[in-house]
């Protein structure tokens, strides 16, 4: 049970979403920029950081529903999800890739954990700025929308189809889309 009234039936960030439309408009409106928005990093490569972070955090909502997405991304491959979560190292991912995990996995743990060595190496395997940027956001922000689902104890369900069907819609519309399914449309 939620630490707080949320409205029923929304699982994980969607609950406090629509609990507080008024802040769940910004940090959708995020979540579309860094993870749906055109970029040099495909979809499928920004959702793998997201899920990383999160796995690393232990949500059990943010890391499945970002994996589901991943995976939506990436021809429904789930195995590779499952693999970056569990060792990115020996995934079959692009090196570029597997240096920007390593500076969001510093993230997670602490941003001056980060090192310019750190970003030496992403940028060496042919990591932009904008690249290394958006990983350091994208690994911030979702300490913060881990911390913000299980910090209210949110409802988050363990049937993984709920989280495939998710995916694949998200995968397709985008944040901001998704998010008119449960917050009030307001001129915006």
């Amino acid at each position: 049970m939620a630490h707080i009234n949320l409205p029923p039936g929304l699982q994980g960030i969607r609950g406090p979403m629509a609990f507080r439309p008024e802040t769940a408009k910004p940090l959708n409106e995020l979540a579309e920029i860094l993870l749906h928005a055109p970029n040099s990093l495909a979809p499928g490569e920004r959702e793998l950081i997201a899920t990383y972070v999160s796995s690393l955090n232990d949500c059990y909502f943010c890391q499945t529903v970002h994996g589901a997405i991943a995976a939506a991304h990436l021809d429904d491959d789930e195995e590779l999800v499952n693999r970056v979560k569990a060792n990115f190292q020996h995934s079959d991912i692009s090196d570029k890739l597997k240096k920007l995990l390593v500076i969001a996995g510093k993230v997670q743990r602490g941003g001056k954990h980060v090192t310019a060595d750190d970003v030496q190496a992403a940028r060496d395997a042919g990591a932009s700025d904008i690249e290394i940027h958006d990983t350091v956001l994208i690994a911030a922000a979702f300490c913060m929308y881990n911390r913000y689902v299980d910090g209210l104890n949110t409802w988050q369900p363990k049937d993984e189809n709920l989280y495939r069907e998710r995916g694949k819609k998200v995968a397709k519309d985008g944040y901001v889309t998704m998010s008119r399914e449960y917050l009030p449309q307001s001129g915006a």
